[in-house]
């Protein structure tokens, strides 16, 4: 599967969670591109590159409920009518569309009575809008609220889950979860510290060992049912 990161952000090397964000990418199947850093946009590029990624991801701070201006700039160069859906081919139908938004408040000011007085999901709607038109799957939404509060295990546990967000298999069910730390696992154990990477393998045991066991019980669940439905 291939990613694809469009990252809106004005002022980006001043912004600690988009590097943090940047630097925690370590997949070949992910392309980053930051839209303000273009003096142009291409719009031949950026449509190809949008028609060979199987997943897209809109990341940005959220300014006055909305996305960065140059998001919407990007949108209205590269995303014509006769590109999305003029010409009745719809090169984005299936493809997958998710958002990845950072917010100064906590979670809680976005929940209905909450302190915003609006919730993520209406402050997104037009995103939600532009992949229904395109005929696009939208991804449920990976917000970070107060990334400068976050304790370094909050940190460690961000890296593992952005990490997931862009490439693992959806739904974000147990059975992709567990393929998904099966595939990457060793290679973050392989990324440690010398000192580290003993309890890193141990970790990894574990790990395939109740992989081991899930799948035995899943076996055993799977024989009970066939007996209750004779």
């Amino acid at each position: 599967m291939t990613t694809l990161v469009l990252v809106s952000h004005p002022h980006l090397a001043d912004s600690t969670s988009q590097q943090f964000l940047k630097a925690s990418i370590n997949s070949d199947e992910v392309l980053w591109e930051h839209i303000e850093s273009q003096a142009t946009i291409d719009i031949e590029k950026e449509q190809a590159q949008l028609r060979q990624a199987d997943r897209i991801i809109l990341q940005f701070p959220l300014y006055w409920y909305a996305a960065p201006a140059g998001l919407k700039q990007w949108e209205d160069t590269v995303l014509t009518r006769t590109f999305v859906y003029g010409d009745h081919r719809y090169p984005l139908a299936g493809k997958e569309l998710g958002i990845v938004v950072t917010t100064g408040m906590p979670a809680k000011a976005f929940q209905r009575g909450g302190a915003e007085q609006i919730t993520l999901d209406a402050a997104l709607a037009p995103l939600t809008a532009v992949a229904d038109r395109a005929r696009m799957k939208w991804l449920p939404t990976f917000a970070i609220h107060q990334f400068a509060y976050l304790d370094e295990p909050a940190k460690l546990q961000l890296v593992v889950d952005y990490q997931r967000y862009l490439t693992q298999v959806q739904p974000d069910s147990l059975q992709n979860k567990q393929a998904w730390f099966a595939t990457h696992l060793p290679a973050m154990i392989d990324r440690l510290p010398l000192e580290q990477q003993q309890a890193g393998q141990l970790i990894l045991t574990v790990f395939e060992q109740q992989q081991t066991d899930l799948e035995a019980l899943t076996d055993t669940l799977g024989l009970i049912k066939e007996q209750e439905d004779d």
